[in-house]
């Protein structure tokens, strides 16, 4: 399998976690095949929304979720 990681973002209720206000509203911003392109389009992403601080860009090794027993890189 791929190394696939996504990249996603959302208006957070608080910026410390991961909780989503609205689901409906997701940027997703693509799925690419590696760490170092997802963080590329992860820092790219989060720049464009730098002074709101309730924005927040996330990379998801999807590998790890589809085979969490696997060991991945």
């Amino acid at each position: 399998m791929s190394n696939l990681h996504l990249v996603f973002g959302g208006r957070v209720a608080d910026p410390r976690t991961l909780d989503f206000n609205d689901l409906s509203t997701i940027d997703i911003v693509g799925i690419y095949p590696d760490r170092g392109s997802a963080v590329v389009a992860w820092r790219g992403a989060a720049q464009r929304t730098v002074d709101d601080a309730e924005m927040k860009y996330v990379v998801v090794h999807l590998s790890r979720l589809l085979q969490p027993g696997a060991a991945t890189a």
